[in-house]
């Protein structure tokens, strides 16, 4: 049970650094986007406002073409945004689908530590401070700068009768 305590930290592997990269690489890119798609907004509402304001059109017809034109253009952006969107939103779906497997791998391993710790508890001496798992549990303390739990030490304690 310490072991994998030792290598699980928050619902991921605490060691496995090829994870934390892929989890660091996908955090920035979807940071890049997001900077990307706002940068670009921003300068559509700038340029296409301006644009807009600034022509003198010589006939209706004219400023119908233009704003027709402005129009398609918004509505390739709006079709570009939502498809990254929806792009962003699948691989979100899929990580919570393996942060979802993750856990329920971890809760089985947890099960089945439990189980054993419950049929290795009856072997233990009586007179052994581990033959109480519930004391040695509160017992326990979490070390932050280790990131390991410090469980006391096994002690026998020898009664000897008068």
């Amino acid at each position: 049970l310490q072991m994998l305590e030792q290598q699980v930290v928050g619902g991921e592997q605490a060691k496995n650094k090829d994870l934390k990269e892929k989890h660091k690489r996908r955090k920035k890119y979807a940071d890049e986007r997001r900077m990307q798609l706002v940068a670009a907004l921003q300068k559509s509402n700038e340029d296409s406002s301006d644009w807009v304001l600034l022509n003198v059109y010589d006939s209706i017809q004219e400023e119908v073409r233009a704003k027709s034109k402005l129009l398609e253009k918004m509505q390739k952006k709006l079709r570009a945004a939502e498809t990254e969107i929806k792009d962003l939103q699948s691989e979100f779906e899929l990580e919570k689908i393996d942060y979802l497997g993750t856990i329920r791998r971890l809760e089985r391993d947890l099960m089945l530590f439990q189980q054993l710790l419950d049929r290795v508890q009856s072997l233990v001496r009586r007179d052994c401070n581990y033959s109480n798992l519930d004391k040695i549990k509160r017992e326990c303390v979490w070390d932050e700068e280790a990131a390991c739990w410090k469980i006391p030490e096994p002690v026998i304690q020898k009664t000897s009768l008068p």
